[in-house]
Formats: structure tokens, C-alpha cells, sequence
């Protein structure tokens, strides 16, 4: 599984705590502890199930687990936001993120203000709908994966049958399966095209440079 707190691929033994049972089931408390020395942070899910498993007179899990919610963090399990991404942009992205799990109307409807966002102020489009400005980006020289992922937006969002969403696009309104999922995927793939990647090649160029320098040579132009 990855950490929630610092998304790093863990395997940690769960821990269980027995809480009650009413007319939906049985309820307990499954919860890890990040092994990730940088993290070190606690997980807790809230667990439905049925079937008790007992290890050794210790309560052990369920045989069926029905409902599964973490509870803490609270959000979902994505990567975190890059740092040289603008603080404006990564509030809406982590705020849309944590809302997910309980509503993906609202985490769509701030990933699609987000996404406007970032296509008007660093891909410069000139400002309309978000479905034109979409187009805008397509039209301009951007990597063929990233056409197809922006693209698909508009396609798995529906926008012909949904015209507020290109419109309006912080309003809360229905979503087609995997719409907010997908809507915070093109925003990763985005942050890394527009900020994570122009920083490593600055990195790149400005130790290039100092090694040019130290040889006698002039910079690159």
C-alpha cells in the first residue's frame, strides 16, 4: 500500500481495534504506522465487516470486510503536490483531492477550477470557456500524450451534455465515473510538464554552466 501522509509504497502489519456491532455490521478500527523514517505517521481506516477473526484470543480483523473509510489522513491516496508548483494552484489541487472520497462533484468541480487556472495563467490562453481554452492548449505545441489527456476531460466529463462545467467551472454538478479521478490525473501530468520538468532542466543547465565556467569556458546561450 502507499502512505497517505507521504505516498511511499509501504508494507506495514496492521493493527486492529474491536469498536461495536449494530443493524449494518461489525466495526473496528484497522490502523499502520508508516515505517518511512521521514514520515513515521499513523493511518487509520474505519472498517465494516463481518466474521471476526481471532488470533490467539486477540481480535484479528474480519473474514469480510464490507465498507472500508480512511479517516485519517483524510483524502485520498495521491502523490503530493510537486513544490514548485504556485501555492494557489496546489490548495485547490490537495483541497479537491481530500474531498474525493466523499464528493466527487465538489473535488471536480475544484480541479476544474484549477485546471482553468493554470491553462490562463502559465499556458496564457486567451480567457473563455474551459472547453475552448482546452482547445487553445491542444492546438499549441504541447506533447501528443498531453493532448490526449486534456482532451479526454471534455470527453469523460461529458461537456456537451454538461455546458456548466465548461462554463461555470467551479460549479458543483454531476460527474460521470471516474470524472474527478481523472480530472486530478491531467493536473499531475500538467504540473509536471509546466513546473517539475523546466526546473530539473534548469538545474541541468545552471550545474552545466558552472562546470563550463570552472574549464574557462563561456556559458550556454
Amino acid at each position: 500500500m502507499k502512505c497517505p501522509h507521504c505516498a511511499v509504497e509501504i508494507h506495514a502489519e496492521a493493527v486492529w481495534v474491536y469498536l461495536r456491532e449494530d443493524s449494518e455490521g461489525q466495526w473496528c478500527i484497522e490502523q499502520y504506522l508508516c515505517p518511512n523514517p521521514d514520515c513515521n505517521k499513523w493511518i487509520f481506516y474505519l472498517v465494516r465487516g463481518s466474521e471476526r477473526v481471532d488470533l490467539n484470543g486477540r481480535f484479528g480483523g474480519f473474514h469480510e470486510i464490507q465498507k472500508r473509510f480512511l479517516v485519517h489522513p483524510k483524502g485520498s491516496n495521491r502523490p503530493p503536490v510537486p513544490p514548485q508548483v504556485p501555492q494557489k494552484l496546489a490548495d485547490d489541487y490537495v483541497e479537491a483531492c481530500i474531498v474525493l472520497p466523499d464528493s466527487p462533484k465538489a473535488s471536480a468541480a475544484l480541479s476544474r477550477r484549477c485546471l482553468q487556472n493554470l491553462l490562463r495563467e502559465v499556458a496564457k490562453v486567451k480567457p473563455g470557456n474551459l472547453a475552448e481554452e482546452i482547445q487553445q492548449v491542444i492546438d499549441s505545441e504541447i506533447p501528443s500524450y498531453l493532448v490526449e489527456v486534456i482532451d479526454a476531460v471534455r470527453n469523460i466529463g461529458n461537456f456537451a451534455a454538461h455546458p456548466l462545467k465548461s462554463e461555470k467551472s467551479g460549479e458543483i454538478l454531476p460527474v460521470e465515473p471516474t470524472e474527478a479521478e481523472w480530472n486530478l490525473d491531467v493536473l499531475e501530468a500538467l504540473f509536471d510538464f509546466y513546473f517539475v520538468q523546466p526546473a530539473i532542466v534548469k538545474k541541468k543547465r545552471a550545474a552545466l554552466d558552472q562546470k563550463l565556467k570552472e574549464v574557462g569556458k563561456k556559458p550556454m546561450k
